[in-house]
């Protein structure tokens, strides 16, 4: 692989952990595959001291700096364009764009106070979610899929773990149920609400090199004469995938292909389709009800 044309380091200079504008260097940078992309945070800056510091990091090393801030104190966010300006480093406020948006529709002005992470609203939620996702990873569902927000099925390493672990930090609480060849699914997932479930699936060459790299790492030896059995052999993959999209297809789930999808994406696409078929759900008459009008 080639080196990187050019390198940019993006300072975030926040004033919780930085979280929001390290997200978007990252989806920047993903932008600009022949960039090397260096994200330095300088998070939970609260005063003039705080801002100076960060500042002075700058000032030792910004010929390949960027500066994105996400300060809410207009004194310090004003702070800190002025000494961009005079170092010539370009500089975006993350923040104020989307405040005047909602200025400009409401007439409201932000309160401009730091909202400490950790302690927003659905902060127990979250953790209760992650705890369930731990819980009733990899089909042992110590609780009934009806409490659960989205239900993952698919074949084994397709991403399930950690795509129901990323979903329940973001407060939806998933189970994850594996679907292996000549073990029928457990009767629970065909009494879940069907909304909730959804396939994954992966490209069969993928999913080898997964699984031999898998194989590699436990140390297994290889069987069926260098094949690796059936877990890791290219053809009985084909069979897997297919007995695999026939029950996908016995649930009535959509699929969804996680070969070339970042976590977040593959995250972001399962909870677009859940919403969408929850609200499908509910706003479809009952037999008794019928067509209103």
């Amino acid at each position: 692989m080639a080196a990187p044309e050019r390198v940019v380091d993006i300072h975030v200079v926040a004033d919780s952990t930085g979280d929001t504008g390290a997200r978007v260097a990252r989806a920047v940078g993903a932008q600009y595959p022949d960039l090397e992309v260096n994200v330095v945070r300088h998070p939970r800056i609260h005063d003039v001291d705080g801002v100076d510091r960060a500042l002075e990091t700058l000032r030792e090393d910004h010929a390949d700096a960027v500066v994105f801030v996400t300060l809410v104190d207009v004194g310090l966010n004003a702070r800190v364009a002025a000494t961009c300006a005079e170092l010539g480093v370009p500089c975006a406020d993350l923040m104020a764009p989307a405040l005047d948006a909602v200025i400009a529709r409401t007439g409201l002005h932000p309160a401009r106070v730091v909202q400490p992470v950790g302690l927003a609203a659905d902060y127990f939620e979250r953790i209760h979610a992650m705890e369930f996702a731990v819980a009733n990873d990899d089909g042992n569902l110590t609780d009934s899929l009806s409490e659960a927000d989205v239900v993952l099925v698919g074949a084994s390493r397709t991403g399930k773990t950690p795509l129901s672990m990323y979903l329940g930090y973001l407060g939806y609480r998933t189970a994850n149920v594996p679907l292996v060849t000549g073990v029928a699914p457990p009767d629970e997932l065909f009494q879940a609400a069907p909304w909730k479930i959804v396939g994954l699936t992966i490209d069969p060459e993928r999913l080898l090199a997964i699984r031999r790299r898998r194989v590699s790492l436990m140390g297994a030896q290889a069987q069926d004469g260098g094949r690796l059995g059936g877990y890791a052999d290219l053809a009985r993959i084909f069979d897997e995938l297919d007995d695999v999209a026939r029950i996908q297809r016995r649930l009535g789930c959509p699929v969804l292909d996680t070969t070339s999808l970042a976590l977040e994406e593959a995250a972001g696409r399962v909870i677009e389709l859940v919403s969408a078929r929850r609200r499908a759900h509910l706003a479809a008459p009952t037999p008794m009800e019928g067509p209103v009008g």
